[in-house]
């Protein structure tokens, strides 16, 4: 199998994260008979400096043409005074609408060794594994109007039924091989847009019978994550709500440094991590790639079906993590404080190990 995967580092600790999950990519490549051949490209406020635009027609055209795109972190101090379309982010909303990504998958997955890693319980976190489903094309980041003068500031929160019924779809679709429990997330005691959500997600419902549906609003789903993270499975969410829940819940994994996400669409798919630039640290060795590597795992899982490959790589973060190696986000006594680039090589030495250990052989695809 011949992949193309266009690289987005992007800003800050990007490039660094970047770099460390394409080598777990290379080795995982090698034991599982794929061949990538990856494009790094900018994106982000590297790209407004050489171009004057976030996003530049020709990266767009590399994304067009790849199985997959991996994107790093963009943003930071330097360009926070431009205007909005020019600053760093307004190429993820860019290249989220020109990619017709429309499904955002975060997971929050606990991992054992992390459970003293949150402010949180341990008894509260073990065995939390759930999934944030994010819609992200409707809702206020692109409806119209928007703006705001000296008085007032407006935006426009809308979605059209086939937005809803698309993500809803998906989001009972993976519940299916879960646990079968969808919560969707809303505000519809207060939103019209809410409550036209909430009636499209139920007629949806009526075909995945086997799935348990509740509703729950956005205020009672934060507290509830926070109070209680193991009753959820599947939680679907509009594009803001799902936003903010999804760093919420980086609060069950310990550190913004731990979740990834996938972005999928009809036929194109966008893998990053969730945490931000963080320039402060970048260039020090000091950035967690755990998140961006997990992402590659995601990717394996959801453009390639590669399952097994996927699992390993779950696998080799959970070993490396029981070994008490941690980067210095998850950092805390009686443990060893590691840099970047020897986070990853021990996760590629435990991918290694598993793998041998299982005596998987070759694959062929």
């Amino acid at each position: 199998m011949n992949l193309k995967i266009t690289l987005l580092p992007g800003d800050g600790i990007g490039p660094e994260v970047v770099d460390a999950a394409v080598e777990v990519m290379k080795v995982a490549a090698e034991k599982f008979n794929v061949s990538f051949k990856f494009n790094q490209q900018l994106v982000g406020g590297c790209s407004y400096d050489k171009h004057e635009t976030p996003l530049t027609n020709d990266v767009l055209s590399a994304c067009y043409d790849s199985d997959a795109v991996l994107l790093g972190a963009v943003g930071g101090p330097k360009w926070e005074d431009l205007p909005q379309n020019l600053k760093p982010e307004a190429a993820l909303l860019k290249l989220r609408k020109a990619l017709g990504l429309y499904t955002n998958i975060r997971p929050a997955k606990v991992y054992s060794p992390l459970l003293s890693a949150s402010t949180l319980k341990p008894e509260v976190l073990e065995g939390t594994d759930f999934v944030i489903l994010r819609e992200l094309t409707g809702d206020v980041y692109f409806g119209e109007p928007r703006g705001y003068d000296e008085n007032k500031g407006w935006n426009t929160m809308i979605y059209t039924k086939e937005e809803i019924v698309r993500i809803a779809k998906y989001a009972f679709e993976i519940a299916m091989k879960r646990d079968k429990r969808v919560t969707s997330v809303d505000k519809a005691n207060v939103l019209d847009c809410s409550q036209f959500w909430r009636k499209t997600v139920h007629e949806v419902h009526k075909d995945y019978p086997e799935v348990i549906l509740n509703d729950m609003y956005v205020d009672n789903a934060a507290m509830q994550i926070v109070r209680n993270p193991k009753q959820f499975d599947v939680i679907l969410t509009q594009n803001l709500f799902g936003d903010i829940l999804s760093d919420i819940a980086a609060m069950i994994t310990g550190s913004l440094g731990m979740l990834p996400s996938a972005s999928l669409g009809t036929k194109y798919a966008l893998y990053e991590p969730v945490h931000g630039s963080a320039p402060d640290i970048a260039g020090q060795g000091k950035a967690n790639p755990l998140a961006t590597i997990a992402s590659v795992a995601m990717m394996f899982a959801y453009s390639f079906q590669m399952n097994k490959a996927a699992e390993l790589i779950e696998a080799a973060i959970e070993k490396t993590l029981g070994m008490g190696y941690r980067t210095a986000d998850i950092y805390s006594p009686n443990t060893v404080l590691v840099s970047t680039s020897q986070i990853r090589d021990a996760v590629i030495d435990n991918f290694n190990k598993i793998y041998d250990e299982q005596s998987l052989g070759v694959f062929t695809l």
